[in-house]
């Protein structure tokens, strides 16, 4: 096992009921400007719920923060923090209404041109507005980690930054407030979190077997929980599993002591610029490209996922690897998310100007030896088309 340092201060409200605890951790003297996406929590009551616990606070609101929320929208709730003198951000959705949030947070601090967050890839952050979350989508473990994902929109660039000055305070993770989610978002939050795990799990041996049980656990509780909310959303047990499985996905122990991949992520968040895929959709095409392209470097660690998620046996190391990545893909499939480009009416057409993008953005050098460089990169994403 590498050495480490870990470091998470996110307090974590978990259960049902768990909105009241807003009106103990935000100081009642507090400017607070909420922030939320297309407005479902107005419909299913989730933002009066967090307004009732904050009755007692001058409360501000924003909406409309996009699914892969974009940096132009995003500017615009800056204009109101610094008009009203905002003291305290709460975000109230998902993995996007969190990034964006993370990104108000820094750049109501920051001095200049606030596209340097990204640039610098968060380097340049030297003070942040506190913040909190209402978690309403259990997909990214954006509520207990440093990292928010921007697209500007204007360019159709996707990156992301890295600080510690925007972890939340705390998230408060209702699992009943994921219930009326459509049936697409449920699904994409699993693949999310499975494939979250595996960038961290799927990689070379370090003997690292605390992470790698752990990792093994939460995929397992995945396989299972995933497809019962398919079958009933109000499924309470399986949601409050699903949720803690993204959350432990991406909060850092995982990460810690580990080489970590993430090819499919920087390849796929490309693809989400260029062309409107769910970010879930593109994990699920790209990681098991990856994994068939790079099998031979990955065949220690595959063989044991066979062996200790999926139940895979044999003597011919090759065919367990090749029936752990069919297994996968069959996992996303049974979620009711495609595992080819051509499943979303895209081609090899599209390969010139993702490779453009990627050596734009500096991901050259990418996987967890860093060697997948732009021709490997066209070479995996054929394989999945």
């Amino acid at each position: 096992m590498d050495n480490f340092t870990f470091y998470n201060p996110a307090r974590i409200h978990f259960g049902k009921g768990q909105i009241a605890e807003l009106a103990n951790e935000i100081p009642a003297n507090q400017r607070v400007l909420i922030t939320y996406g297309s407005g479902s929590i107005k419909r299913n009551g989730v933002l009066d719920e967090v307004k009732s616990a904050l009755a007692e606070h001058q409360v501000f609101e924003f909406g409309g923060i996009e699914a892969n929320p974009h940096y132009e929208t995003l500017l615009s709730a800056l204009d109101i923090i610094k008009a009203e003198n905002i003291d305290f951000l709460l975000a109230v959705g998902g993995g996007s209404v969190i990034d964006g949030t993370k990104f108000l947070a820094a750049a109501a601090k920051y001095t200049g041109d606030s596209w340097g967050i990204i640039e610098s890839r968060g380097a340049t952050v030297k003070d942040a507005l506190p913040m909190g979350c209402v978690l309403t989508l259990a997909a990214t473990g954006s509520e207990m980690n440093n990292c928010s994902v921007i697209t500007k929109q204007s360019t159709q660039d996707k990156l992301f930054f890295f600080n510690d000055l925007v972890i939340p305070r705390f998230s408060i993770l209702d699992p009943a407030t994921n219930f009326s989610l459509p049936r697409r978002q449920s699904a994409n939050g699993v693949v999310d979190a499975f494939v979250h795990i595996v960038e961290q799990y799927v990689t070379y041996p370090v003997d690292a077997k605390v992470q790698d049980a752990i990792a093994e656990g939460l995929l397992k509780v995945l396989i299972t929980e995933g497809p019962k909310i398919l079958d009933n959303p109000e499924d309470y047990n399986a949601r409050a599993n699903i949720m803690w499985s993204a959350t432990m996905a991406l909060n850092g122990i995982l990460r810690v002591g580990v080489p970590g991949d993430w090819a499919s992520h920087m390849i796929g968040q490309e693809i989400t610029a260029l062309h409107g895929l769910d970010h879930a959709q593109t994990l699920a095409v790209m990681l098991p490209a990856v994994w068939k392209y790079k099998k031979q470097d990955k065949l220690d660690k595959l063989v044991q996922y066979a062996a200790n998620v999926w139940g895979i046996s044999g003597n011919d190391h090759s065919d367990i690897a090749d029936r752990a990545i069919a297994a996968t893909q069959t996992f996303f499939e049974q979620m009711g998310v495609p595992t080819r480009l051509a499943d979303y009416g895209l081609d090899e057409a599209i390969i010139p100007e993702i490779l453009v993008k990627l050596e734009e953005h500096s991901h050259v050098g990418l996987g967890e030896r860093g060697d997948i460089g732009l021709a490997d990169a066209e070479q995996i994403l054929r394989l999945a088309k």
